[in-house]
C-alpha cells in the first residue's frame, strides 16, 4: 500500500491519503473545517503498521468533491459511501470538531457501521437554542472573507486562536498549511453546515465504544461541556490533554497517538493487523 500517498476512489469523488494493508482494520480519521485528509499524516504514519490508517478529505476539501447542498447529514452520507467504496468494514472512526459532528451523525443513522469511534474536540450540539452563539461565531470567522481577506492570509492568525500551551512547531506548520488551503466557499459552507446541529438527544443510543478526547484549553470545544457529553455515551472512555487547544492532534502529536494507542489497545477485536 501507499506510503501516505494522496489517493482517489475509483469514480474520483473522494481523495484521502492512507497507509497499510487494506484487509486491516481500518482506522478512519476525519478532519475540522480548516484541515484536510494530509493533517493527520502523523497519524497515518504512526498507526499505518498494524491498522489500514487512512486520512479522509471530506467533501469539498483536497481531492473530494464539494456537495450540492452542505450539511452534516449530507456529510455523513458521504463518508458512508467513501467506506462503501474503498471496502472499510466495521472501521475505527476518528473524528475531530466538524469531523466529530459527522461521525455522530452516522452512528446515529448507521449505529451498527463502526467497530468504534473516537471523537475528538468536538460538540454535540453546535451553540445554544437561541442561535445568537452560534451567529457570532461563524460571524467572526466569515467576516475577514468578507473584507477581502484570503485563507492564506488567515490561516496564521486561525490557527494562533485555536492552540494552546506548549505546541509543536512541524504540527503548527503542518495545520496552518492546511488551513491556508481550504477553498474560501468549503470554508463559508462548512460553517454555515454546523449551524442547527443538535444530537443531545441522540448520543446516549451510541451504543460502541467510544474515546472522548478534550483539550484543557480548548475555547471551541470546553472540556467541561466533552466532559458532560462523554457522560451520556453509555460506556464511553473520556480523556483529558492539560495545555491542550483545540488542535490536539496538531500541537501534542505524541500524546494524541498515545490515547488512541491506549483505547484501541483496550478495547476488543480492535487490534489492527493479525501478522
Amino acid at each position: 500500500m501507499p506510503n501516505s500517498a494522496a489517493l482517489t476512489t475509483k469514480d474520483g469523488r473522494f481523495g484521502f491519503e492512507a497507509k497499510g494493508d487494506s484487509a486491516a482494520t481500518p482506522l478512519v480519521f476525519l478532519h475540522g473545517i480548516g484541515g484536510a485528509g494530509r493533517g493527520w499524516r502523523n497519524q497515518i504514519e504512526a498507526f499505518g503498521d498494524r491498522y489500514y490508517a487512512i486520512g479522509w478529505d471530506s467533501p469539498g476539501y483536497g481531492g473530494s468533491k464539494q456537495l450540492e447542498t452542505p450539511s452534516i447529514p449530507a456529510f455523513a452520507e458521504a463518508l458512508k459511501d467513501f467506506l462503501a467504496q474503498i471496502g472499510a468494514r466495521k472501521p475505527v472512526l476518528v473524528g475531530h470538531s466538524i469531523g466529530g459532528m459527522i461521525v455522530q451523525r452516522l452512528m446515529v443513522d448507521y449505529p451498527d457501521l463502526a467497530g468504534a469511534i473516537v471523537l475528538a474536540q468536538t460538540t454535540s450540539a453546535f451553540g445554544s437554542s437561541d442561535g445568537e452563539w452560534q451567529k457570532n461565531f461563524i460571524d467572526a470567522r466569515l467576516g475577514p472573507l468578507d473584507r477581502g481577506e484570503t485563507m492564506v492570509s488567515m490561516a496564521p492568525k486561525l490557527v494562533a486562536g485555536l492552540i494552546g500551551d506548549n505546541p509543536d512547531p512541524a504540527g503548527l506548520e503542518l495545520a496552518r498549511d492546511c488551513m491556508a488551503s481550504v477553498k474560501p466557499d468549503t470554508y463559508r459552507a462548512s460553517m454555515k453546515a454546523m449551524i442547527g446541529f443538535d444530537l443531545r438527544k441522540n448520543i446516549a443510543n451510541i451504543k460502541i465504544q467510544t474515546l472522548v478526547l478534550s483539550g484543557s484549553k480548548d475555547n471551541n470545544a470546553p472540556a467541561k461541556t466533552m466532559a458532560k457529553m462523554a457522560g451520556l455515551v453509555p460506556g464511553s472512555t473520556y480523556v483529558e490533554l492539560e495545555g491542550v487547544g483545540h488542535l490536539a492532534s496538531f500541537e501534542r502529536p505524541h500524546e494524541f497517538n498515545e490515547v488512541l494507542a491506549d483505547f484501541l489497545k483496550t478495547s476488543h477485536n480492535l487490534s489492527g493487523s493479525s501478522s
